[in-house]
């Protein structure tokens, strides 16, 4: 886990769009931001899942590539990185249709362990621009490359801009340069 200094500014106007069901608009593209992880040859398997989304959908822009130590567990490094993609497809079907398949076909097999070493791990971090996961929001491997794509959206629990709250994050992170998703 990592902290927070107590004296952030808190955003002007925090994101809070309604929750929208794709029924109303047919073929209405939705905006996903995806956290991908690995700690498992994980210099190849980034590049590659990022692959297999383009293969999916549309990949409008991807984060620069992070180290972070593996948090719940004594374990390899993980490096991480964030994700735009756009989809019609609802949270629920994009799990089923888009994620699940990927870390299927690249080794991920999710067993009682879910700190387990893993060749990769996709989660949805925001559909259009609503966090959907609360626990995503705790950690840096999320909050910093996120920073890098949407600077200005508001932490939805620290109610502060992400630039603001990943430049206070107190954990051990490194910017890989090395490796590059293209």
């Amino acid at each position: 886990m990592w902290y927070v200094l107590r004296s952030l500014a808190r955003c002007a106007s925090p994101n809070r769009l309604g929750w929208r069901l794709s029924a109303n608009v047919a073929n209405e593209l939705h905006h996903v931001y995806l956290d991908l992880g690995s700690n498992v040859e994980a210099e190849n398997n980034l590049p590659r899942a990022v692959e297999f989304l383009r293969e999916a959908g549309i990949v409008d822009s991807v984060s620069s590539v992070w180290e972070t130590e593996s948090v719940g567990y004594d374990g390899p490094n993980f490096l991480n990185a964030c994700v735009l993609m756009r989809s019609p497809l609802s949270p629920a079907e994009f799990k089923e249709q888009v994620i699940r398949p990927i870390e299927s076909k690249m080794g991920r097999v999710r067993g009682k362990d879910k700190n387990a070493p893993r060749p990769i791990d996709i989660d949805i971090v925001l559909f259009n621009e609503t966090p959907h996961n609360a626990q995503t929001w705790e950690h840096a491997f999320v909050i910093v490359p996120l920073a890098e794509l949407l600077p200005n959206f508001c932490h939805p629990i620290l109610g502060a801009s992400l630039s603001l709250v990943a430049g206070q994050v107190q954990v051990w992170i490194k910017k890989r340069e090395d490796v590059v998703i293209s």
